[in-house]
């Protein structure tokens, strides 16, 4: 399989260290913003092309998929231009940073018969994963999930703390990975949902912090937090309060309520979510199946984001 990667910043360097341990890949070009940036990386992960133009990767026939990887307000557009040059698409969250194009995207990639992944990276770290299969087998039901996630962003930087051209949401990006977790690991749509923001940043034209609130449709709730204000541990902790135990999951590791160490290695086949969520999207494409994390599977949070952005506008 035949893959390009565009954008190769913090986020483009973890795909393409994924990508080096699939078998039968093979990374063949590599966009940039600069063509400096795109030669350096491709010669790094012996990409034969290197481009600032993702159009180039796009009339190519030398590529089956592309991974994108660029900024936020990019995503939908460049996911649309590649399901109608007939190529599969890996588009990092979010999906897109309105509602409206979102569901556009989903019309594209549904009439194109592509494959069309969203990065939700959450469904695959193995501390997710463990709690999943056990709400799946009755298990483990969950009553709340509590969540807090903080970084310290007053200016823009990307997550290796580099500089970058455009500006994070913590609403379309961030608070993302939970709204879609959640309704995930319950196992049903989200029925109410509400939101508080702090006031915002005078440069960068956002609220700094966020309080969310969630409902499923049984009755399940979480409270998500987020600030780009916190000086401190930096990341996302998930708290799942259940009937039958209290687990907490930072990325790909996972302890009980009581700080005792849950072994999650035997989950899957790597403990890198990153690269798990990389081989369900080559596994779709070789079996022709829908993957996980589709955007058909992902839709519904991006809803409910639209109805936040609503009342964050009123």
């Amino acid at each position: 399989m035949r893959i390009a990667l565009a954008g190769a910043g913090a986020f483009g360097i973890k795909h393409l260290d994924a990508l080096a341990r699939i078998d039968g890949v093979d990374v063949v070009a590599v966009v940039s913003r600069t063509v400096e940036q795109a030669q350096e990386v491709a010669a790094k992960y012996g990409a034969e092309h290197a481009t600032t133009d993702l159009q180039d990767v796009l009339d190519s026939k030398d590529v089956d998929a592309v991974i994108l990887c660029t900024p936020t307000q990019m995503h939908a557009e460049q996911s649309i231009a590649a399901l109608r040059a007939g190529k599969h698409v890996q588009v990092e969250i979010p999906l897109a940073d309105n509602w409206a194009d979102a569901q556009e995207v989903a019309r594209v990639a549904s009439d194109m018969s592509r494959t069309c992944m969203v990065g939700h990276t959450r469904r695959f770290n193995p501390s997710h994963q463990w709690i999943h299969n056990r709400v799946v087998k009755g298990e483990l039901a969950i009553q709340q999930m509590d969540v807090q996630t903080y970084f310290f962003r007053r200016s823009n930087i990307n997550a290796l703390g580099q500089p970058r051209s455009w500006v994070d949401n913590l609403l379309w990006h961030h608070a993302a990975h939970t709204v879609d977790l959640f309704a995930y690991q319950c196992g049903e749509p989200l029925r109410d949902a509400n939101v508080l923001a702090g006031p915002v940043h005078r440069d960068l034209g956002i609220p700094m912090d966020m309080s969310i609130q969630l409902r499923s449709q049984t009755g399940k709730i979480c409270t998500l937090s987020l600030s780009f204000n916190n000086d401190g541990p930096i990341g996302t902790v998930f708290r799942y309060i259940c009937d039958n135990g209290t687990y907490v999951a930072h990325y790909d590791d996972l302890v009980t309520g009581r700080d005792e160490p849950v072994d999650v290695s035997k989950v899957a086949v790597s403990m890198d979510g990153i690269e798990l969520q990389d081989r369900e999207f080559v596994s779709a494409i070789r079996e022709g199946r829908e993957p996980n994390s589709s955007i058909a599977s992902v839709l519904g949070c991006y809803e409910i984001l639209g109805r936040l952005q609503v009342q964050l506008n009123a």
